[in-house]
């Protein structure tokens, strides 16, 4: 048996373009050469490999030999590897980022974040993207330990030394209630009513607002780090809390959430803030999707 000879990245370009062209004079056209030098490169893999690719007896166009086939997924693996490792290069050389950490705000609307990371897909395909959700603290952590490139984050950061901070939206947050809950009334409710009630409300997986409450009127609270579950809980009527209005639109629609119309607390926004360390500014692809963040929640409903 011959030995194996490792081929050269051209023959097995070659070798793909014939499969695709299905002849090696539509694969001579394609790729600019003689149909001897498609031939001769065709022969030399196959001398490399020992194996034979194409099936060429009389005048009948190349066919894959069963062997042929067999390499063939792996042929288009090497070709597509090389085009990812070049494609890198002229990232890096551009300025690009080896790769791209978000870190997002749970209140961040999922509609939002998730066209916005479809396109940036098809911007920057050479550029690995990271994606944590969190709440509260843990986004700005996330940032100060170098997890993050970039966040979006709710208000209430503290303003941080090594942190540079700007505003680029905010998301409406109502009040609610189950239908049966004794909150849902209609008309106003009284002042210190809630006061009486069971308050769901977020809480925070960071040290950075350890301790700090936000938006909580009542004694009586259960805390959750997860805003599902807050969700669920709201809908089961074990308590009231509020919710962004985006993620309960279909629920005050369908009446499975009742809007509250609290004294202490009116309707709000929630502002939502990008941060960045101020030793590690954003590349191309961070400031991309900082302005494309800051105009989709300017139009989002």
């Amino acid at each position: 048996m011959a030995d194996i000879v490792p081929p050269s990245l051209d023959h097995v370009r070659t070798f793909l373009t014939v499969v695709e062209e299905g002849s090696f004079g539509g694969a001579a056209r394609r790729l600019g050469r003689a149909v001897s030098v498609i031939s001769y490169a065709i022969a030399q893999l196959e001398t490399q490999l020992d194996v034979r690719l194409f099936e060429r007896e009389g005048s009948r166009k190349p066919r894959l030999t069963e062997q042929g086939r067999a390499l063939l997924s792996e042929a288009h693996a090497i070709a597509d590897d090389v085009d990812a490792l070049l494609a890198k290069v002229r990232s890096l050389r551009q300025g690009l980022e080896a790769e791209l950490s978000l870190a997002v705000d749970v209140m961040v609307p999922g509609n939002v974040l998730a066209k916005l990371l479809r396109d940036f897909q098809v911007m920057f395909p050479s550029v690995p993207l990271r994606l944590h959700v969190e709440a509260l603290g843990a986004v700005a952590a996330l940032v100060l330990d170098r997890r993050a490139t970039l966040a979006i984050a709710g208000p209430d950061i503290l303003d941080l030394p090594e942190i540079q901070r700007e505003t680029v939206g905010a998301v409406e947050m109502v009040p609610v209630a189950a239908p049966g809950h004794p909150l849902a009334v209609p008309g106003p409710i009284a002042p210190g009513e809630a006061r009486r009630h069971l308050q769901l409300v977020l809480t925070d997986r960071s040290p950075l607002t350890e301790g700090r409450d936000f938006s909580v009127f009542s004694p009586r609270s259960w805390r959750l780090a997860d805003l599902g579950a807050k969700h669920a809980l709201l809908k089961e009527g074990i308590g009231w809390g509020s919710m962004p209005r985006h993620r309960i639109a279909a629920d005050l629609a369908s009446g499975e959430l009742i809007e509250l119309r609290l004294p202490e607390r009116p309707t709000i926004g929630y502002a939502l803030v990008a941060l960045w360390r101020k030793d590690s500014p954003p590349g191309p692809a961070a400031v991309w999707v900082l302005d494309e963040i800051r105009e989709r929640l300017a139009h989002c409903p």
